[in-house]
């Protein structure tokens, strides 16, 4: 599973295996190594799952993985949610230069969380990625997730995410970033100023334009989206 997700070369490569714990088990892997949990890969494999027949198409999943056992369910209009696990915070002893106020959050993967002035500024980081990589190895987290407020209607704020240590430089869209942004809001008393549901905008620097829906409650987040099969194929491996 690692070489296919090295030769993938993408931010996650997963797979489905069946469960006697949940309706399926998901094994999810960067290039370089397994992930406890991820987002994104969480929900496009959900959106597989059902599309394939792997699991029978109904309004709700239970997907087993390396953080536990992940709740989904399938709204009305085709977006898929997923309950995030429980974040563990603490405080980033140090330096920091990449925005204020910086925290370790852990939701599986591990992400310093902090708050940069303006989308803008946002926008034009240009970040040392071996430095970030010794500061992940160094606070033992997958990398460091920058937010800031989006400055416009269609989105609440506007997130980008490093993880060179884990052979991703940029993450186009992150889902347990965004939900480690969500929880550091909640942790910061920030929320109020945003809102209990709002959507987040990632990876315009990368030519993408992502779009994640959040909803933070007291006890869980949300995080969700529309899931576009792109390709479809089989895959041989030789001896």
């Amino acid at each position: 599973m690692q070489r296919i997700a090295c030769w993938t070369n993408l931010s996650e490569t997963t797979f489905l295996l069946p469960s006697d714990k949940a309706d399926y088990r998901l094994r999810i892997f960067t290039p370089r190594q397994e992930l406890p949990f991820a987002g994104h890969p969480t929900i496009g494999s959900a959106h597989a799952a059902l599309e394939s027949g792997f699991v029978a198409k109904k309004r709700t999943l239970t997907q087993e993985c390396g953080a536990g056992i992940i709740e989904l369910s399938l709204e009305a209009d085709g977006r898929i949610f997923l309950g995030a696990p429980q974040p563990k915070i603490a405080q980033v002893d140090g330096s920091f230069e990449y925005g204020r106020n910086p925290l370790r959050v852990d939701v599986g993967p591990v992400w310093i969380v902090a708050e940069l002035p303006s989308a803008a500024e946002l926008a034009a980081l240009q970040p040392d990625m071996a430095a970030i990589s010794a500061l992940s190895n160094s606070l033992d987290a997958t990398g460091i997730t920058l937010f800031a407020p989006a400055g416009e209607s269609s989105c609440a704020i506007h997130v980008r995410s490093f993880a060179p240590a884990h052979g991703i430089p940029e993450d186009p869209v992150c889902g347990s970033g965004n939900i480690s942004v969500a929880a550091y809001l909640r942790h910061t008393g920030s929320l109020q100023k945003i809102g209990a549901s709002y959507t987040a905008r990632q990876g315009m620097q990368l030519g993408r334009d992502g779009r994640v829906s959040v909803r933070v409650g007291e006890n869980q987040i949300q995080i969700g989206g529309h899931a576009v099969t792109c390709v479809d194929g089989a895959l041989k491996i030789g001896v």
